[in-house]
C-alpha cells in the first residue's frame, strides 16, 4: 500500500478514536482470556490527560497507537495496539521503536511493558525486539475468572543510556 503514514501526538479530542481502535484490536483476545483485556477497561478521556499517546495514521485511518508513561528510571509502555485491518505491516514494531526514542530522549535506561501470558505472538514479538521476562504474576485486575490468567512483565535495557561517558 502506498498511503502516507504519519505519527502524531494524541490529545483529548482523540479519546473516542483511541477507544474504538483499542476495542477493535483487543476484542479477539476476550475468548482466550475469558474477560475484557485491560486496555478495553481504560477510561481514555482520563488516560489522554495522564499519559502520552502517539497515534499512527495510515492515510485517513487511525491504524495504531502507543501509550507511554515515564515512571522513575523507565518508560512504561501502557498499551500498543494495531487495528486488525493494519496488522502485519510493522506498525506495532515501528511504535515500539518510537518508545525507545522517547525513553532515550528522556534519559531513561529501560522500557517496561506487560502482557498476558496467553498472547503468545506478542510475547514472541517482544522477545525478538530484545525484551526479557522480568516476572510473572496472577492477573490482579477486574474480571479475572481463570487461574491461568497470568500477567507477564517484560523489560528492555536501552544501550548506552545511564552508562558513563567513554
Amino acid at each position: 500500500m502506498d498511503e502516507v503514514v504519519v505519527i502524531r501526538r494524541g490529545g483529548p479530542a482523540d479519546a473516542e478514536a483511541i477507544r474504538a481502535l483499542v476495542e477493535a484490536a483487543y476484542t479477539k483476545w476476550i475468548p482466550l482470556i475469558g474477560r475484557l483485556p485491560t486496555p478495553m477497561q481504560a477510561d481514555y478521556a482520563a488516560s489522554v490527560l495522564a499519559h502520552r499517546f502517539d497515534l499512527l495514521r495510515a492515510g485517513a485511518d487511525l491504524a495504531a497507537l502507543i501509550e507511554t508513561q515515564a515512571e522513575g528510571d523507565h518508560l512504561l509502555i501502557v498499551n500498543v495496539a494495531v487495528h486488525p485491518a493494519f496488522q502485519g505491516r510493522g506498525f506495532g514494531t515501528r511504535l515500539l521503536g518510537l518508545a525507545e526514542d522517547i525513553a532515550a530522549e528522556a534519559g531513561l535506561a529501560r522500557l517496561r511493558l506487560y502482557t498476558n501470558k496467553k498472547y503468545v505472538a506478542n510475547l514472541r514479538l517482544y522477545a525478538s525486539l530484545g525484551y526479557g521476562v522480568e516476572r510473572e504474576e496472577l492477573y490482579a485486575g477486574p474480571g479475572r475468572t481463570r487461574d491461568d490468567d497470568i500477567t507477564v512483565h517484560m523489560v528492555k535495557e536501552i544501550a548506552g543510556i545511564g552508562l558513563p561517558a567513554a
